[in-house]
């Protein structure tokens, strides 16, 4: 269906779908009395296009489920969330559950639909409680294609799962015939599927997507046992916004988390609640993360756009992007707006954070505003300029510093350590913060404890998101990437065995195996893509380089037929280009920048003809933080790859890699099969 059901009311975003009935109910209702449920339920006027797939729809299932009266339901319009989509069919029927897309008026199968309808079954089964173990099959229909030999085959990753079936008009009920004798189980007890939680791991893309066009965190957030709530987060920072409003007081809090957590989804879901410029609690989502902020940005625009075009109105982009500006902003547009007026306050009350710790010290701050904003005798950091900027509301504001552990990996990248240093200047602020802060990956165990000597500081528990949520399939990936980093590794090897059966880490030598396994591996419209590191610079001969600046939107955002897109495993990623954005299945190729040696890490960088050792101790933490970023990209699988070393080439001699393949392989990680 159409965008503009991302639209619909309030009482009907409750719903699992816009219309449902047992086969028998729905064989013997009339298609006029079953186009009224569905039109009404959308809560807003339906165009005639709409109406006329629906009827198509309609008419060939009636057609085709004859005689299947008492062995099953039927879903229209059943909703996807995660996705910020709508399936035009969800039916179980026996002992399937079977997903279908129609393309009406459409005479070809093509490949796009192929992904779409896939993507909706996989949906399903990774994020729907009881479809986890039910037999899936998806079902494109192109209304108008002719006939063709209807081949049903399992997928090779899930075997109670077919691979997409392509059928026309005509044939529904020959592949439904053919889809319950393929697919073996238990007859499903529709009653008990409809109870299953939908519990989906968004993409921070599509969570934006769906955060802005209204969707509640809880709708595409996963809330289980293992998983801290991340709405129990974003409730505690509602409560502080609306005490510091009440109270005429200005508060900063501190969001804590491992790789992968939510604390990007916590801040855009805070900042999209508050984003009616009318209403005094006006927030402002901020990134120094320029990737981030414009793949987010083209994103909402483009869906904003869409939205626009199914109610009938026409939006440009430029307008479009206008509006997703106001309330994603990159931090230095930001700061550089205060700069030129000293003396009023920005019109946000609430300001996020993202990425915290990247804010720039006192050091690499008076070096830039020196250089590029002819100001010789700026002496703040950004994080105490950020906050002075909001400390300019006579009456109330509220800081919400959105914190990774181990996560700096750029030259003035001061830390959690510069927000509490700046906060000496700021003694009627109140500070909020999780316990968790003063663990010793945010470097700031002294810098608090001077703080709680000098004022009050309120623990919140909540404030930190313990589990990963992107690695949706083995959610202590960050646990294993840590203990990998820091060598530990039996305790790594043993922490990989518990989800090696969910999340394949696998390690070749070979750069075109690894892209044969990303390509076997992916499905549907997953994601892939190689990443390595900015230093990664004695790579050139396998076809990778890191020096040409990579368009984020093209990377992240276009399809397959792009050849700037992550798919074609052309192009590669930076620890720069991908910090906080997320790939489905990664390639992970080591240089000989972090290399392993019976002492330890050793970190390199390439100068001229030769590697050069990092000795300065802050320069090595971000190499390592590099590979941090690198390694908690992926959210299914993983694939690394260590070159071969050349006997012709010193720069890239064997000694180079082989110490960290054979550690690597040394923790239990299994080669790629030939």
């Amino acid at each position: 269906m159409q965008d503009q059901v991302q639209d619909v009311s309030a009482r009907y975003r409750l719903r699992r779908s816009l219309y449902a009935d047992d086969i028998g109910g729905f064989l013997a209702q009339g298609s006029a009395a079953i186009l009224g449920e569905l039109a009404g339920a959308t809560g807003f006027e339906v165009g005639v296009e709409q109406r006329g797939a629906w009827v198509v729809q309609i008419k060939l299932l009636q057609d085709a489920l004859q005689g299947f009266k008492d062995r099953g339901r039927i879903y229209f319009e059943y909703a996807i969330p995660r996705l910020g989509k709508w399936v035009d069919v969800v039916l179980l029927l026996d002992h399937v559950v079977i997903v279908i897309e129609f393309k009406v008026g459409e005479a070809r199968i093509n490949r796009t639909d192929i992904d779409q309808v896939w993507d909706y079954a996989l949906d399903l089964r990774n994020f729907h409680e009881t479809s986890h173990a039910a037999p899936i099959c998806p079902l494109l229909v192109a209304t108008d294609a002719a006939p063709s030999v209807i081949g049903v085959c399992s997928c090779a990753q899930d075997r109670l799962m077919t691979l997409p079936v392509g059928i026309g008009g005509g044939q529904i009920r020959a592949a439904l015939q053919q889809v319950l004798g393929f697919l073996q189980g238990p007859n499903l007890d529709p009653a008990a599927w409809e109870r299953g939680r939908y519990q989906p791991t968004p993409t921070i893309i599509e969570a934006a997507r769906a955060l802005y066009a209204g969707h509640s965190v809880e709708a595409i957030s996963r809330s289980g046992a293992g998983n801290e709530n991340l709405s129990q987060t974003s409730g505690v920072i509602d409560q502080i916004i609306e005490q510091a409003r009440h109270h005429g007081r200005k508060a900063i809090c501190f969001v804590t988390g491992v790789p992968g957590a939510g604390k990007t989804l916590v801040g855009l879901d805070v900042a999209t609640r508050h984003r009616n410029e009318k209403s005094a609690l006006h927030s402002v989502f901020l990134s120094g993360n320029g990737p981030l902020v414009k793949v987010l940005r083209e994103a909402l625009a483009l869906d904003h756009i869409e939205r626009e075009k199914a109610k009938g109105l026409k939006v440009g982009k430029g307008e479009a992007r206008r509006l997703v500006s106001s309330f994603i902003q990159n931090v230095h547009h930001f700061r550089d707006e205060c700069l030129r007026d000293s003396s009023q306050p920005p019109v946000d009350h609430v300001t996020l954070f993202d990425e915290a710790q990247r804010a720039w010290d006192v050091a690499q701050t008076s070096f830039f505003m020196r250089r590029k904003r002819n100001l010789p005798d700026f002496d703040q950091s950004e994080p105490e300029f950020l906050i002075s900027c909001l400390d300019r509301h006579p009456d109330w504001a509220v800081v919400v510093c959105l914190v990774g552990g181990g996560q700096e990996i750029n030259t003035g990248e001061g830390g959690v350590g510069e927000w509490i240093q700046a906060l000496q200047r700021f003694p009627d602020w109140e500070v909020h913060l999780a316990p968790q802060l003063h663990g010793s990956e945010y470097r700031a165990v002294e810098a608090i404890a001077e703080m709680r000597r000098c004022r009050t500081v309120v623990d919140h528990t909540e404030l930190h998101l313990a589990t990963s949520m992107r690695s949706f399939r083995a959610e202590r990936l960050s646990e294993f990437v840590r203990l990998l980093l820091e060598r530990e590794v039996e305790a790594a090897a043993e922490l990989y065995r518990s989800f090696a059966d969910r999340f394949p880490i696998v390690l070749t030598r070979d750069l075109n195996q690894a892209k044969g396994w990303l390509r076997n591996h992916a499905r549907g419209q997953e994601r892939y893509g190689i990443v390595v590191s900015s230093q990664a610079q004695r790579l050139k001969p396998h076809a990778i380089d890191v020096r040409p600046a990579v368009d984020p939107v093209h990377w992240f955002l276009h399809g397959k037929e792009d050849v700037r897109s992550c798919y074609h495993l052309e192009d590669v990623g930076t620890e720069f280009l991908v910090q906080g954005l997320e790939l489905d299945w990664s390639c992970v190729v080591w240089d000989g920048d972090l290399r392993h040696s019976q002492s330890g890490w050793q970190h390199h960088e390439f100068h001229g003809s030769r590697w050069q050792r990092i000795r300065k101790a802050q320069r090595q933490r971000y190499l390592e933080n590099a590979y941090r970023v690198l390694l908690t990209r992926a959210r299914q699988g993983m694939v690394m790859v260590v070159p071969e070393g050349s006997f012709s080439d010193s720069t890239r001699g064997g000694e180079i890699y082989d110490g960290t393949f054979e550690f690597l392989r040394g923790m239990g990680l299994k080669s790629v099969p030939a």
